[in-house]
């Protein structure tokens, strides 16, 4: 910065007042600013993030934890909340998971040594009382994807799970026909797997449906999980003749599979899945899902993130509901 106000011939306190975002009411005239900006752009100074840090007690940065990064589910939710960022001159940490528990908390640890204004997670491992924990310690706030987070503290952004794999399951009975209807659920009851095992248990019992012993099955949450899922399908004597993955890469694996095998989708299984990704369009016949608006999803993340650090809001956390839609396509 010393440099810069001596090659703008100003001094380092009218450079600081360019580069910051500070309110000072000194004036500063057009041609003064551009000789500063000139000047920065000749030397490439980049300003110190962790001194400007210390002095506004603001790091321009927040933090995003998400699950998979290799789900496409993530993809245009990611993407939304870094162009909000952005617009408000915000860099973007992304840290992936895998729905490890030691990943989740090494990403609490990490944001702890380096501080960032606020954190957008999709937590499946971590307990209501470590969050507790982290939020009081780090003084920052937390919103969440993802309605298996209860929490006073945080705000949330989901809740779609069970209510939307209730209305597809009832829609598969009613206007489909369909009685024996499978559901891949996730393996150690990892969220949002129980909520939408929930839905389809429910939609099953008011439409006076028996579950056959077999047709809840528990996979990974990938192409593998469906592919597995859809071999023990057809090792049973009497096999669905609907299956609903909990996620749509899950629905896909099971498509896959079945097809590998000799068998058409929709005519001898029907097929659909929950969330819209790239895939779901790529596979044939296309998948029938469950649909949410997920760059809608990650501007409303990103915009009641920047509510809190902007001091907008503040008190206990909120709970948004995301709208769905079912979209029907060739696999059912």
């Amino acid at each position: 910065m010393h440099d810069v106000a001596r090659l703008a011939g100003v001094s380092q306190s009218t450079v600081s007042r360019v580069l910051s975002t500070s309110t000072s009411q000194v004036p500063i005239s057009e041609e003064t600013r551009q000789k500063i900006l000139n000047a920065v752009q000749e030397l490439g100074y980049q300003p110190n993030m962790t001194a400007r840090s210390l002095r506004t007690q603001r790091s321009q940065m927040i933090a995003i934890m998400i699950g998979d990064i290799s789900n496409a589910f993530y993809h245009p939710i990611v993407r939304a909340i870094q162009d909000v960022a952005r617009a408000r001159d915000y860099d973007v940490l992304i840290s992936n998971s895998d729905h490890v528990y030691e990943n989740e908390r090494r990403f609490l640890d990490t944001v702890l040594r380096r501080p960032v204004d606020g954190i957008v997670m999709a937590p499946h491992r971590l307990s209501t009382e470590e969050l507790d924990q982290f939020i009081l310690r780090s003084h920052i706030p937390v919103i969440a994807l993802g309605a298996q987070v209860e929490h006073t503290l945080m705000d949330v952004v989901g809740g779609t799970s069970e209510p939307a794999t209730y209305e597809a399951v009832a829609w598969l009975i009613q206007e489909k026909g369909h009685r024996r209807i499978g559901f891949i659920s996730t393996i150690d009851d990892m969220p949002p797997g129980p909520a939408r095992c929930k839905g389809y248990q429910r939609a099953m019992l008011d439409a006076g449906l028996s579950i056959e012993p077999g047709y809840i099955l528990k996979h990974a949450f990938t192409l593998d999980g469906g592919r597995h899922a859809m071999h023990e399908y057809l090792a049973q004597p009497n096999p669905p003749t609907a299956i609903f993955g909990a996620n749509a890469l899950m629905a896909i694996g099971a498509i896959s599979e079945a097809q590998a095998l000799g068998y058409r989708v929709p005519q001898d299984f029907a097929i659909m899945g929950f969330d819209d990704i790239p895939e779901a369009t790529i596979i044939h016949p296309h998948l029938t899902t469950v649909v949410r608006n997920l760059p809608e999803i990650g501007v409303q993340l990103a915009e009641i993130l920047f509510e809190r650090i902007d001091g907008e809001v503040s008190g206990p956390g909120r709970f948004f509901q995301s709208k769905w839609m079912l979209v029907e396509r060739g696999s059912v």
